[in-house]
Parts: C-alpha cells; structure tokens; sequence
C-alpha cells in the first residue's frame, strides 16, 4: 500500500511539475460598457487554465523552472458571441545568482478578434486549425517559450519557433488579421517570418549573449558584465546595418529598453560614449530614455 501511495504521489507530482508556463490571463473589459459581464470572467478563468494546463513541450519543467508571463486581453467590442480585442504578452525569465528577473519579450498585438461561447472546450492542436482564440494564445505561447530558449542557448527556440511558424501557416485559411503577408509589418506572421530568417541571425546571436555573457555574470563581475551588454550593441548595429529599423529590433528593445537604462546609469563606471551613439542609431524611438542615462 505505501508503495502505492508513493507511486501515486510522484505521478502527481510529476503532473503538477510538468507544464512549462506560469502565466498571468487578465480579460479587460471597459471598452465594452459591460465589464461585469460573467463571460468575461469566465473567459479569463478558462484561457487561465487553458495555457497553464496545457503540455506544449516534451520537456519536463520543475514548478521554480516555469516561465513567468502575462496576457493582458483589452476586449473593444463583444457582439453576441464574436469578441475584437488586443493583447499584450510579456515574460521574463530569472538571472544567475540573483533574486532579478529579466523582461524577454513584449509585444502588443492589435488585431486579436475571436468567436467564444462561454464554457466552450479550450484544446491547442499541434498541426490543425481549432479556432483562432486558440491559435493566437498559442502561437504566443511558443514565442514566449521561444524567446526564453534563445536566453539560455544560442539558436535554444528553434524547435519553438518552428511550431509557431506551424501555427500561422495553418491559421491563413481564417480571414483573421496578423496571420498574412498583407497584414503588415508588425503582424505576428511578420514576427516569426523574420525570427526564421537568416538575416535576423544576429539579434538571436545577441539574445543569447546579452543574457548569458551579460546579465548572467553581473552578480559575480558587474564591470565585465556591463562591458558584454555594451559588446551586443555592437552586434545589433550590424543588423541594422542590413535591415534597418527592423521591427525585430523594436521587439528588442520594447522589452529591454528600460533595462538598459538602468545598467547604464549604475555600477561601475564603463565607457559608454559609443554606446550611447549606437543606440540612438539603432533604436531612435527611444531617445528619450537614453537621454535619462546617467554616466
């Protein structure tokens, strides 16, 4: 019997321990006039559930190893059972020795519409189109598991991005929006289409380094860490060079902006001076943080 017992506890265990995701679902509703709607929370109950139940890995992750994450769905309108949207996603992932947890990505995508019946089953097919609730939680789903990969490995998100790019493909056959070439620069096939491209190589490469040879040795040497951040600046500026004004770069920075500002204003003092010169040349729309560094 306490055999048993043990077996039993360590399935569980194992259940409870293997998703990959601790994500944050909120469901706003202002815009509507009817925010107190119970579909609403009941919405947001279910894609809760929905993203934090689901196996999307065959990886085992430990309850401290899950991804922290947020999405933030802004309902604009709602008629009858058809529901037009936007959707903020962000994670972060923690840094070597240290209680600080890092933004990785954030993105806003705008044009987030979808059909939901309340209490209607929420299930992510790896190569089938279910409904585009489903395929653009998911899709972001693996950017986040993507992006956090790349973090800790060079090229880590590979087999991610590869099935986020799976699911835009099979998600055309939908006239929703983000999901086409014609969709615009900012869409989420925009998104993937340039993370798999060779030409963008280099802002994975700088992912990498930025976290591992950078933020992840501060702890034990702030200097030499400050000085690798700096050294990927170089990196992006080569990207740039090629791809100017990439909106990659700007996914960049939208997570990282702030960040930088900080590293650059305390610890020990680095040369920044072409630093500071690169980063308004790669990543202008941020002037205005990079004139509050202190250095």
């Amino acid at each position: 019997m306490r055999k048993l017992i043990l077996l039993f506890t360590l399935l569980i265990s194992t259940v409870a321990f293997s998703q990959e995701l601790n994500c944050t679902v909120s469901v706003i509703a202002q815009q509507t006039g009817n925010e107190n709607d119970m579909i609403y929370k009941t919405l947001e109950k279910q894609l809760t559930e929905f993203i934090n139940n689901t196996k999307w890995t065959n990886k085992t992750f430990k309850q401290n190893e899950r991804i922290s994450c947020s999405m933030v769905i802004n309902v604009k309108e709602n008629n009858n059972d058809m529901f037009s949207a936007s959707l903020q996603v962000s994670s972060s992932r923690p840094i070597f020795n240290s209680t600080y947890s890092s933004p990785v990505f954030n993105y806003n995508d705008k044009e987030f519409n979808f059909q939901y019946l309340e209490f209607q089953n929420l299930v992510f097919n790896e190569t089938q189109f279910e409904s585009n609730l489903i395929s653009v939680l998911s899709f972001h789903v693996y950017m986040i598991l993507g992006m956090d990969a790349d973090s800790f490995e060079l090229k880590g998100g590979d087999d991610y991005f590869k099935q986020a790019q799976t699911i835009a493909s099979y998600s055309q056959q939908l006239n929703g929006q983000g999901w086409k070439l014609e969709d615009g620069l900012q869409s989420r096939f925009a998104l993937i289409d340039n993370l798999m491209s060779p030409s963008y190589g280099g802002m994975r490469s700088a992912m990498y380094k930025y976290h591992i040879e950078g933020l992840d040795i501060m702890n034990e040497n702030q200097k030499e860490g400050k000085n690798k951040i700096i050294s990927v600046f170089d990196e992006l500026k080569k990207v740039h060079s090629v791809r100017p004004n990439s909106f990659l770069m700007r996914v960049f920075f939208d997570a990282k902006a702030d960040e930088i500002t900080d590293i650059l204003s305390g610890g020990p003092s680095v040369n920044i001076s072409d630093a500071m010169d690169t980063l308004n040349r790669i990543a202008p729309m941020y002037s205005q943080k990079w004139r509050n560094i202190k250095y």
